[in-house]
């Protein structure tokens, strides 16, 4: 009965430890295939009726501000460009790697390197700038815990917050007045759980039936864990931001 009792108790735990296996397993197969982004907020500027170009107002961000840990001014700087981009209701002018695209270009027409004369045309203006700052990042705001322990087997959980959140705001490049602004922040969840001490179970088990477990009785120790993406959550705040400016900057032409 004791050594029935132990590998039933054993055997459960592989079979838990399997199929955690096979979940991850089947996971990593799907996260190996690049995708497009497929979020609601990324969906949102993808459903707004494109302007024809030449309807488009111009505009231009230099470089989003980040003090966040993890969080790299040149990301949030793409992220927000590619948004911009994918709205189909600014057309974009670009300033953050100007000297290493289209300077570099026109001084090589300017040399005679290069056939046309785009030397010569001068640059796009924008008529408003974005100024953009990863403005906070709380980790582990909120976190909640629990465990139990039975027999000296012990199940263990959690819960965490973590928020990121963004400030842009519309700056007019004739006049460098700030006309608007816009927050957006986003939180960020996560869980773990684990589970742990089957030896000791085992021999807890054991004892109540007068007897000693198996010194071969395997001690498992099984742990998942899952948290969302802060670069995902810093786009989702970006794209959002972004919708919002939109209604912003045509409220901005309305008062003009």
């Amino acid at each position: 009965m004791r050594h029935t009792t132990t590998r039933i108790l054993v055997g459960g735990f592989v079979l838990a430890v399997l199929g955690i296996q096979s979940s991850a397993q089947a996971g990593n197969k799907d996260s190996d295939q690049p995708v497009v982004q497929q979020s609601a907020t990324s969906q949102a500027l993808l459903k707004l009726p494109r302007r024809p170009l030449a309807e488009r107002l111009p505009v231009t961000i230099y470089e989003f501000q980040s003090g966040v840990q993890g969080v790299t001014a040149q990301a949030a700087t793409e992220m927000f460009t590619t948004a911009l981009i994918r709205s189909g209701q600014f057309r974009v002018v670009e300033r953050a790697h100007l000297n290493d695209t289209v300077v570099r270009e026109k001084q090589m027409n300017s040399a005679g390197q290069t056939d046309g004369n785009v030397a010569q045309s001068q640059l796009r203006g924008a008529q408003y700038i974005f100024d953009g700052t990863v403005s906070e990042a709380n980790i582990a705001a909120d976190q909640h815990s629990a465990g139990i322990s039975i027999g000296g087997l012990t199940i263990g959980g959690g819960k965490a917050k973590d928020s990121i959140a963004i400030d842009v705001r519309i700056l007019d490049a004739a006049s460098g007045d700030v006309l608007d602004s816009v927050a957006v922040s986003k939180v960020l969840k996560g869980t773990n759980a684990s589970i742990g001490g089957t030896a000791a179970l085992a021999s807890t088990l054991a004892s109540m039936k007068g007897g000693n477990a198996s010194a071969l009785t395997p001690d498992l120790n099984i742990g998942t864990a899952h948290k969302d993406g802060s670069d995902e959550a810093l786009r989702a705040c970006i794209e959002a931001a972004v919708l919002e400016l939109i209604k912003r900057v045509q409220s901005v032409q309305d008062v003009k």
